[in-house]
């Protein structure tokens, strides 16, 4: 599912280079993801296989409407005509990463057991930046599995503080001394 939504975030990203736009569709995307990571409903009924093409645009268009771009719109389009709606919201946080490593943005993912506030954003924001020097965009992944605490992921770094993975050290370190102990 990745690839297909990375295929298409790449295509919508050329078509917006063309019509010089970039900056606007990733605006859109921005307004999609959070607006479809926000409502179950609306991931629902996208993903429902019984709900008309047609209707579905039809709801999109009166969410989004005048708010975005042509070329967006266009989106919604191509991705009713191929039967990939279920895609967009894939489509629409592909196109952010696309646009942001294109912008020079290093993407810091911040895994948290439940979502980050505006305020903890920010302030994990501004710690990235110094860490980095770059300019960093920050996003959060919810898993509830993690307990506690959060995981810090930039390119190819990461950093544990989260209940689980301490959990797990502990665990591991027990285990390797309860052997130890037996030889």
């Amino acid at each position: 599912m990745n690839r297909a939504a990375l295929r298409y975030a790449k295509a919508i990203l050329n078509l917006a280079k063309d019509a010089n736009t970039t900056k606007e569709v990733n605006n859109d995307m921005l307004l999609i993801s959070s607006t479809i990571d926000e409502s179950k409903e609306l991931k629902t009924f996208l993903d429902n296989p019984i709900s008309k093409a047609e209707t579905k645009i039809n709801v999109l268009h009166r969410l989004f409407g005048s708010k975005i771009n042509k070329t967006t719109n266009e989106l919604f389009k191509l991705l009713a005509a191929n039967k990939r709606l279920t895609l967009l919201p894939f489509v629409a946080k592909q196109y952010i990463q696309i646009f942001d490593k294109l912008q020079g943005v290093e993407i810091a993912k911040v895994t948290t057991a439940i979502p980050l506030t505006d305020d903890l954003k920010e302030k994990v924001l501004a710690k990235v930046k110094t860490l980095t020097n770059k300019e960093v965009s920050v996003e959060n992944i919810v898993d509830e599995s993690i307990i506690g605490g959060f995981i810090l992921q930039i390119g190819d770094k990461q950093f544990d503080a989260s209940i689980s993975g301490k959990l797990n050290n502990l665990r591991r370190n027990f285990e390797t001394n309860h052997y130890e102990a037996k030889i």
